[in-house]
């Protein structure tokens, strides 16, 4: 039997929001472990947004300013009509951002963010090749026990493991997430074809059909030299077994061909594409218990379709910091029961706006997304 080592906090997962979580809670002076089931980083995963909301974070944990170099600032996001090409909405963004939520807002390449975010890192303590296999609640801590044969007894535990958490089922029991009846396709395309068309391809454009059917295309450099889109499908299953299959240039033309040029262009630049399932959960009754504490999409799934995912799982990292901050480990149930309060209705409203995909299809006000600050908004 191999010996047990013994660790302050672990944080399952070291995705966006449990990276965001170890970095922000050792900034705060704690001794946190993250473990991993992936062996090694990759850059893999596609386009996201990072919002002023958690560009703040990343200015507390000193990131904004290398994420900001990498990404790009559109000006606007803007909503239009896939057949006629009249806008619906738009939202200022740009100096805009900066001026009146306090931060940029920017488009990036989540392999290329989640790298900033790991290489800032204690390296010592990120443990990659780390599948959870079982976990024993016991009176002082909770033992975890890896598939590589290591024991770890750490005195709490953070579910930053994404949806198909095994910190969520050890709290609720085991249930598969439902298929939510859409799909997303994914590509980067091809920018030289997309400048030889002519046409103008804005930074970061929301393309609408009927049935909410969409395409959300955007820049994820700085210099204009990487274009992705991603869409939301409507379909009648998902029969595979995989996280996704590859697509073709000749799926998305079936779905979306004969639209506006700028999207008939779009799909005429697409070279590999994949698609992938939107999986759902109900909002969660309880997000904690006893010495086990979920984030992100452990706790509330969302699709994609407000741009927020990512960003409600930083936001969560960030006030769970604050919580556990203000109560002391000690006193943890208390901290996880103010984080809880704190962090509920608002995951809950972007998750229920972000399902129902109306997020700018007529025109609205931002700014309680963008202008939040996780850092200084009340607790409980």
């Amino acid at each position: 039997m191999s010996s047990i080592e013994t660790v302050d906090i672990a944080v399952i997962g070291a995705g966006l929001g449990g990276a965001a979580a170890m970095a922000l809670l050792d900034h705060a002076g704690f001794s946190v472990h993250t473990f991993e089931q992936a062996p090694e980083f990759h850059r893999i995963g596609a386009g996201i947004h990072i919002g002023p909301n958690v560009m703040k974070i990343f200015r507390e944990i000193g990131l904004e300013e290398r994420l900001a170099t990498i990404g790009s600032h559109p000006d606007f996001w803007f909503s239009r009509d896939g057949n006629t090409g009249e806008y619906l909405s738009k939202i200022r963004l740009g100096d805009f951002a900066k001026k009146e939520y306090g931060a940029p807002y920017i488009t990036i390449h989540r392999g290329d963010m989640h790298a900033v975010q790991i290489e800032a890192l204690p390296q010592d303590r990120v443990h990659f090749g780390h599948k959870l296999t079982a976990i024993d609640e016991r009176e002082d801590d909770v033992l975890l026990s890896f598939d590589n044969g290591r024991r770890v007894a750490a005195k709490l535990v953070i579910g930053a493991d994404g949806i198909n958490s095994a910190i969520r089922e050890m709290l609720l029991g085991v249930e598969k997430p439902r298929f939510s009846g859409w799909v997303g396709h994914r590509a980067l395309v091809n920018v030289e074809k997309l400048r030889a068309s002519g046409l103008e391809f804005e930074a970061c454009v929301k393309w609408w059909w009927e049935a909410s059917r969409h395409i959300m295309a955007y820049d994820t450099k700085g210099d204009g030299s990487e274009y992705y889109y991603v869409t939301g499908v409507p379909v009648d299953g998902w029969e595979h077994d995989t996280a996704f299959v590859d697509s073709s240039r000749e799926e998305m033309e079936a779905i979306f061909g004969n639209s506006h040029p700028v999207v008939n262009a779009l799909i005429d630049a697409t070279e590999e594409v994949t698609k992938w399932p939107f999986w759902s959960r109900d909002p969660l009754n309880l997000w904690s218990r006893g010495r086990l504490c979920l984030l992100g999409d452990a706790c509330h799934p969302m699709r994609p379709h407000m741009a927020q995912g990512a960003c409600m799982a930083i936001e969560d990292a960030a006030v769970l910091t604050r919580c556990l901050t203000e109560c002391g480990t000690e006193n943890y149930g208390e901290a996880f029961q103010l984080y809880e309060q704190t962090r509920l209705e608002r995951a809950t409203r972007v998750q229920t706006i972000s399902n129902a995909n109306t997020w700018l299809k007529e025109p609205e006000d931002p700014a309680w997304v963008y202008a939040y600050d996780p850092l200084t908004a009340p607790l409980g």
